[in-house]
């Protein structure tokens, strides 16, 4: 029997989710959070010995030729089974590079694939074999070598894990042909496998165990010196790594809300620092605003089939579908074409972001065709044409059915609540009737598929592009399907040249006939992509940042090893 969702029943829904590798976000946000207070007093205790950014007030100026720095992350960024690549550590929904272990292939500042471990790799002509030639010079920081051996052991060991978030399941097995040579044995053609295995760190068959989270053993920059669950972590460079020596010898991480970072900021205890858009007017003696780009997307879900029907999730979880207002393309293109982006990056995010028009704009598998130009009076015409009527009100109806739903946020994120307030407004002049809804992940999983959510994505990787519009894609929130858009995306994935895909993924969007463009089945209505912003002390140069992910937090430091001061 299939039972209609609950939030009781979401609590065995995110444990399926995060055995899956799925959903990971909406994981609900970690424990963490509740030692903020702590975080904001005890983490910065066990670094009393830094010379210029330590717990004293008068101790606020970093000397000329330090090598260690202070970053504050939400507590959301402390990953709650530790620095274990088998589990979350890298990987998942917000990927980074995992400092600790070193990974077969990493990306440039370009995002294109340069070695690692790897000196060379190759695919089969079908698609179905990877292999990889590794480096012969690489030991894990217990001093034992690094082989092929290893490289299997931990691929199989994400495949093999229930509560694995790195997403192998397109390999059957990985096989150690040599102590150099390793093969990736697929099911299915796949090359965004690349971009997992750029983000997922190796570790030692010899040395791992239930403790490795908190004990890891790596071949990477970076070795553990300490973690005090809760308030900090702390990295020091590791003396047997084969690579160029971290010019960042010590790396503090404390974990704070953002209260507690911005008063560590004003008191000189941080040396770098995240916030958000709502708090970027303030200013501190000693710190300047940086505000790095992003591929972290803000978009709205738009259900494109009636109200009425039901979607199994994880097999026997049925979530209701569907909603008579936006499952007309009429009414999904005319919120694309007359919603003014540009007028929520001034008026929500103060300037800090850049509008979107897809996941992942600006990356080389976006497509030019899911720009849409602000047309006010087309909106109002499609509207018009549709049958869509205004009232006395001013709102629209057809068939007694009035134009009328409801956008749901994260209550616990502030831009987001004006986000979605900004598009309410919006909507309005258009004759919608939007009723902002702010709950938790768990209360707005309930409406997934239902109503319009205001999500958060954004990856380096073309994997949410798959999965937010194929068929039986995870994401696929829209409850779009077409086949054509599906031989796309397959077709994207299928390609052993990576280049080769990235004309599948813009035909997905939109093939001149079909697609889930704004001029096609309009799925989506993306906003804007959110600058991410810190106050970082002067002096401190953290070297070229890549395009952010989705998240604050851990990809902010992927070369934090180049990071010095002036």
């Amino acid at each position: 029997m299939v039972n209609s969702a609950s939030p009781h029943d979401l609590l065995a829904y995110r444990a399926a989710s995060l055995a899956s590798g799925r959903l990971t976000r909406r994981g609900f946000l970690s424990a963490a959070g509740a030692c903020a207070g702590l975080a904001a007093s005890a983490a910065l205790a066990g670094c009393a010995g830094r010379q210029g950014a330590g717990g004293s007030s008068d101790s606020v100026v970093t000397p000329k030729g330090s090598t260690q720095v202070v970053i504050a992350m939400n507590p959301t960024s402390e990953p709650a089974a530790g620095f274990d690549p088998l589990v979350a550590w890298g990987c998942g929904e917000h990927v980074h590079e995992p400092l600790i272990q070193s990974t077969l292939i990493t990306t440039d500042e370009d995002l294109n694939f340069v070695n690692d471990l790897a000196t060379d790799y190759l695919c089969s002509s079908d698609g179905l074999v990877w292999t990889f030639t590794i480096r012969d010079d690489a030991v894990f920081s217990d001093g034992e070598p690094l082989s092929a051996r290893d490289v299997a052991f931990t691929v199989n060991g994400v495949i093999d894990s229930a509560m694995s978030e790195a997403d192998l399941s397109m390999v059957d097995r990985a096989v150690a042909v040599s102590d150099t040579v390793v093969e990736l044995h697929l099911n299915k053609p796949h090359n965004a496998l690349l971009y997992t295995l750029a983000v997922l760190g190796i570790v030692p068959e010899h040395a791992y165990g239930p403790e490795y989270g908190r004990n890891p053993i790596g071949s990477g920059r970076y070795v553990l010196e300490r973690w005090d669950k809760g308030q900090q972590v702390i990295f020091t460079a590791n003396p047997k790594y084969y690579g160029r020596k971290p010019s960042m010898e010590r790396v503090v991480v404390v974990f704070m809300d953002e209260d507690a970072a911005l008063a560590a900021v004003q008191k000189g205890e941080v040396d770098i620092a995240y916030t958000y858009a709502t708090h970027a007017r303030q200013a501190f003696e000693g710190y300047e605003l940086a505000a790095y780009k992003t591929v972290d997307s803000r978009g709205v879900s738009l259900p494109s089939v009636p109200a009425g029907g039901t979607k199994l999730v994880e097999g026997d979880m049925a979530f209701n579908t569907g909603n008579d207002v936006t499952a007309d393309v009429a009414v999904r293109r005319a919120i694309n074409c007359g919603l003014d982006r540009d007028a929520v990056i001034e008026h929500v995010l103060d300037g800090y972001g850049k509008v979107a028009y897809s996941v992942g704009d600006g990356m080389p598998w976006s497509s030019p065709d899911m720009k849409v130009e602000l047309d006010r009076e087309k909106a109002a015409r499609l509207l018009d044409e549709a049958g869509w009527k205004r009232g006395e009100d001013g709102v629209r109806s057809r068939d007694g059915v009035r134009a009328a739903f409801d956008i749901w946020y994260s209550s616990d994120d502030s831009v987001r609540q004006a986000l979605a307030n900004e598009f309410a407004n919006q909507m309005a002049e258009l004759g919608l009737e939007v009723t902002p809804r702010g709950g938790s992940w768990d209360e707005i999983y309930l409406h997934q598929f239902s109503q319009p959510v205001l999500w958060g994505w954004g990856s380096n990787s073309p994997v949410e592009v798959y999965e937010l519009n194929y068929s039986t894609g995870w994401g696929n929130y829209s409850c779009y399907e077409s086949e054509i858009t599906d031989a796309y995306l397959d077709e994207a994935l299928a390609q052993t040249d990576v280049e080769a895909s990235y004309e599948y993924w813009r035909k997905a969007m939109w093939d001149g006939v079909e697609g889930v463009a704004p001029q096609g089945a309009a799925t989506w209505a993306w906003i804007a992509n959110v600058d991410h912003l810190y106050f970082k002390r002067e002096g401190l140069d953290v070297a070229h940042q890549k395009p952010h992910p989705h998240g604050h937090g851990w990809s902010l430091v992927n070369n934090v090893d180049a990071w010095s001061w002036a």
